[in-house]
């Protein structure tokens, strides 16, 4: 079995021994293009995987998962993520949930996941209790301005516009409709890490995630708000391959 070709993978410098593979998990409504960078200086020295979710890009046609576990589910059986184990998962924001959930599931099929970076993401916990994400054209737009990450120019086009929509009200309506109890955890150990002026996660709420976990947790920061990544690409990719905190 090969993975799917929508599942981006950037081979490491194999010259060297084999170290756990990288997982990039996209944000709601992001493609795996938008990690193309984060993922290129991962892939310096060692496999790296971005997966893509439906509603875009290639995935276009397909249907929008019900569900997170969903998600995490079709994105787990879609190559043999036992061949690239040990993984290292970093999902972003909402990517944070689908790698969680993710996680769960290669635990499950005796899958090594040896750390979860978690990156300006909700707690699992705690999602149900949040108010509900926004579905409308409108008010997601007002919404993903607000987070930042999209060039202004480009969500004043209604084409590009219509995509981004699309695709993050179906990640929108998955999120709105996942709940965790408190008492879930994975073994691999958690690492949060934010940008300190996100308006959106604090230290507070990111400390949560601990309880997610029968490893070890970790948090850090770095300066910037909910898309900080891309300010600090290199330095924070160095970090997750060296698992430093």
């Amino acid at each position: 079995m090969s993975f799917a070709p929508w599942i981006k993978y950037l081979p490491g410098p194999h010259e060297r021994r084999r170290t756990a593979a990288t997982v990039i998990f996209p944000h709601a409504g992001a493609s795996a293009a938008y990690y193309r960078p984060f993922a290129a200086a991962l892939s310096a020295a060692a496999d790296t995987f971005t997966v893509q979710y439906p509603q875009r890009a290639e995935r276009l046609h397909e249907p929008a998962p019900q569900t997170v576990h969903d998600l995490a589910r079709g994105l787990f059986e879609a190559g043999p993520w036992s061949s690239a184990a040990p993984l290292r998962l970093f999902g972003h924001s909402m990517g944070a949930i689908v790698a969680f959930e993710f996680a769960r599931i290669a635990e499950q099929n005796n899958v090594a996941v040896q750390k979860l970076w978690v990156s300006a993401g909700p707690v699992p916990s705690h999602i149900a209790g949040l108010p509900e994400l926004p579905t409308g054209d409108e008010e997601l737009l007002a919404d993903l301005a607000d987070l930042g990450g999209t060039d202004p120019r480009l969500l004043a086009d209604q084409e590009f516009a219509a995509l981004l929509t699309n695709a993050a009200r179906c990640d929108y309506q998955a999120l709105n409709r996942y709940s965790c109890d408190a008492t879930v955890r994975i073994r691999a150990d958690i690492h949060a890490v934010a940008g300190r002026q996100d308006h959106r996660v604090d230290a507070a709420s990111l400390r949560r995630w601990a309880n997610h976990t029968e490893g070890r947790f970790t948090l850090s920061f770095f300066e910037g708000g909910h898309f900080y990544l891309n300010e600090h690409v290199d330095t924070l990719a160095s970090r997750v391959l060296a698992d430093v905190c």
